[in-house]
């Protein structure tokens, strides 16, 4: 039965304690709080006249690889200048706590969850630090560049670094419009959610597929889903309860005894 709106924050702390295998789904609203400008506020100063949808694509990357290099190295730059928020720092008090199995699946391409003390089952969108060769998937290693460094500044065009067994060019490890997500991730993310027995929905959207049909997977069981996000999505006729107002976070992480 859907929790009354008067009283959301008591059913969610209840489900929370008795909870023993979570699964937090996290989307664009876990990191904002933090600064992190998001996709298309990224996309301002030099690329202002590109749209990103267009940017983000193999296309736009075997067009002109220096161009798309440069942005991404500068919205990695834009993470790295930020810090963890309140809301990462209590996914990592709750599973040091013990209390449950705690598994994090995130659609951010950040890192901020693993900064926070967190330990990600799965980046289903890929992430901007997780580098890779363009043509052989090699994982590269920042730390093997020493020139690797992040642009202080936005520059408009950036020689990515060759793969060492291949000779191409390495690329962001991230989803490009038009790609499909890594199967692994994905498949850790299902196998979770047959395990779960709560899940959290936090600071998504609810639109972009396939990460979008998660949730219902665990309301097909008959577990409740919990959703955090101040703006109304679709999963609002299916949840269990809803938290809508960020000033209640801070009361509900004392409640549940993580430190502020």
């Amino acid at each position: 039965m859907p929790t009354p709106a008067s009283e959301p924050l008591d059913a969610v702390l209840d489900l929370a304690r008795d909870a023993r295998d979570v699964v937090v789904l996290t989307g664009a609203g876990m990191s904002v709080e933090s600064g992190i400008p998001t996709f298309r506020d990224a996309h301002t100063g030099l690329w202002e006249r590109h749209d990103p949808e267009e940017l983000a694509t193999i296309d736009a990357w075997e067009r002109d690889p220096d161009f798309v290099w440069a942005w991404y190295r500068w919205r990695a730059k834009l993470i790295r200048d930020v810090q963890p928020n309140v809301g990462h720092r209590a996914l990592a008090d709750w599973a040091d706590a013990e209390r449950a199995n705690l598994w994090i699946v995130t659609q951010n391409i950040d890192d901020l969850h693993e900064r926070a003390g967190s330990s990600v089952l799965a980046h289903l969108h890929g992430s901007i630090f997780a580098l890779r060769c363009s043509e052989c998937d090699t994982p590269f290693d920042e730390a093997d560049d020493a020139a690797l460094a992040l642009p202080s500044d936005p520059v408009e065009r950036l020689a990515p670094p060759r793969c060492p067994v291949c000779g191409a060019a390495v690329r962001p490890g991230v989803v490009w419009f038009g790609e499909e997500l890594p199967q692994e991730p994905f498949a850790h993310a299902e196998a979770a959610l047959e395990r779960a027995d709560l899940v959290l929905s936090v600071g998504t959207s609810g639109v972009v597929q396939p990460a979008a049909g998660l949730p219902y997977r665990a309301l097909t069981r008959g577990v409740p889903v919990v959703e955090i996000n101040p703006a109304e999505t679709e999963l609002r006729r299916r949840r269990d309860a809803r938290l809508a107002c960020a000033r209640r976070r801070r009361a509900a992480r004392a409640r549940l005894g993580t430190p502020g």
